[in-house]
């Protein structure tokens, strides 16, 4: 029977580092379902989703630990089970770009959240503007929208919430 792992690593950005942490996994017999890996300022920053029968967990478990020690990672893992099938939703992408301010994520998180509206992905950057060189903020998501929301009213009520805001706003279905 198959067993799922949640883990997370950071530590120093280094060449070599992704491929340390995906040989400590697969040289156990586990592998890597899904994954998110960046860098973040001089750290390096991993969460994968391991699959492997019960005996190759343990072991992967292991190998991370001692990647961990040898290479000062900070490691954790958790075992986890699929995902709950959750009611119809259709997939979209959200993309905003502002001028940098305090609290964007928080308010569009606050927006999706009271309307029971899932964050599937959420990335976002900061950068200089290319001519002006003013701080910019982008965001780019994945949220489920449950059939039971009206994607027009949606659509509306989202603009206007990145009206006040001052954020430029685009929301579209995912292709798939």
């Amino acid at each position: 029977m198959e067993k799922l792992l949640a883990v997370t690593a950071i530590g120093a950005d280094r060449t070599g580092i992704v491929h340390d942490l995906s040989q400590a996994i697969s040289s156990a017999g586990g592998s890597i379902l899904q994954s998110r890996m960046t860098t973040l300022g001089q750290e390096f920053a991993m969460l994968v989703l391991v699959s492997a029968n019960w005996h190759a967990i343990k072991k992967v478990e292991e190998n991370l630990q001692s990647l961990g020690e040898k290479t000062e990672l900070t490691v954790t893992f958790r075992e986890t089970s699929e995902t709950n099938k959750r009611l119809p939703a259709a997939p979209y992408n959200v993309d905003i770009v502002a001028l940098d301010q305090e609290g964007i994520v928080a308010g569009i998180a606050g927006f999706f959240a009271t309307r029971d509206i899932e964050i599937a992905d959420l990335s976002t950057r900061q950068y200089n503007a290319a001519h002006t060189g003013a701080a910019m903020f982008s965001v780019q998501m994945a949220i489920n929208v449950p059939a039971s929301v009206h994607l027009a009213t949606l659509r509306e009520e989202f603009h206007v919430f990145c009206d006040e805001q001052n954020l430029d706003a685009l929301i579209e279905p995912i292709q798939r």
